[in-house]
């Protein structure tokens, strides 16, 4: 398949989507609105509402069917990256090459956008429930799932680890605990979301989870190692910054070349989980590989 094509095409299909659920708006919601909209379009790849759309389809699912919960995943995401560029957290002055919405806008205002895009993301899911009638049950699975992803014991729940682990040296273990719950939460409630609404079956949906465990360290590996050998101008934002910051990363407890080789092990295993699923999972394959190639 071709894989740039095809994240092409979904991509498309995530923003039209997102177009749709929030809008541009007049009156006294206009400033938090727009910075809002600012951040959700700055140039994401849509790495999460694509995963969980191609879980839909790797269980046999129409992958349209779960656009609801993939912008849903997508607004969360957004408003982490807003809430994590504060001065308070990484105190960031750029995001994909753009200033970042605290520098674009006003700290406070950020604060407001981040707040109005994690609420804005339930507000989607609830609003599909028309959508999803007679699998109700179904929804507040996925809705359960995003939330606990999302909070202290998922994203939220990392952040606090890896900000309390900056300026001192950490075991393998706790670096993974944080990125399990910081990176790989959100990616797994993705897939796990996907697979759900696509209809799979609970064989299916413990598979694509397992992806989706192994893909979330994977990733994380690989954005760490992008810190010290990616180029600002394809990163869209200054390398070296975990070194400044002291932060806790995979090259920096194992080095570079074992950190490498520890990303391969985890794609690896990662396809392992989707072989059950056969060509129906081929994109989610493709994706995987792309982990070890790429360079934003």
């Amino acid at each position: 398949m071709d894989l740039k094509a095809y994240l092409a095409e979904r991509r498309g299909l995530v923003n039209r989507a997102l177009e749709a659920y929030l809008p541009q708006v007049r009156g006294p919601a206009f400033r938090v609105v727009q910075a809002m909209h600012y951040s959700l379009f700055a140039g994401g790849k849509r790495l999460r509402p694509i995963l969980c759309l191609a879980a839909a389809e790797a269980v046999g699912g129409d992958p349209n069917e779960a656009l609801p919960v993939a912008c849903a995943l997508e607004l969360i995401h957004t408003y982490s990256l807003i809430h994590d560029d504060l001065p308070a957290m990484d105190d960031d002055d750029l995001r994909r090459g753009q200033p970042t919405c605290h520098k674009q806008f006003d700290e406070a205002t950020a604060i407001l956008a981040g707040d109005g895009l994690l609420t804005e993301a339930f507000r989607t899911l609830a609003a599909a429930s028309s959508r999803y009638e007679g699998r109700e049950a179904a929804l507040l699975e996925v809705i359960d799932l995003i939330a606990a992803a999302a909070g202290y014991e998922g994203m939220v729940g990392g952040q606090m680890l890896d900000l309390l682990a900056e300026g001192r040296k950490v075991t393998l273990r706790e670096l993974e605990t944080i990125h399990r719950l910081k990176t790989g939460a959100l990616l797994t409630a993705a897939l796990r979301c996907g697979a759900l609404i696509g209809g799979g079956t609970r064989a299916q949906v413990a598979l694509l989870t397992s992806y989706g465990e192994k893909f979330g360290l994977a990733f994380q590996v690989t954005d760490d190692l992008l810190d010290v050998e990616g180029e600002a101008a394809e990163m869209g934002k200054a390398p070296g910054m975990d070194e400044k910051r002291q932060k806790a990363t995979y090259p920096a407890l194992l080095g570079l070349e074992a950190a490498k080789e520890w990303a391969k092990r985890l794609v690896e295993a990662a396809l392992a989980e989707l072989e059950p699923l056969g060509e129906k999972a081929e994109p989610l394959a493709q994706i995987a590989r792309y982990l070890l190639v790429r360079r934003s």
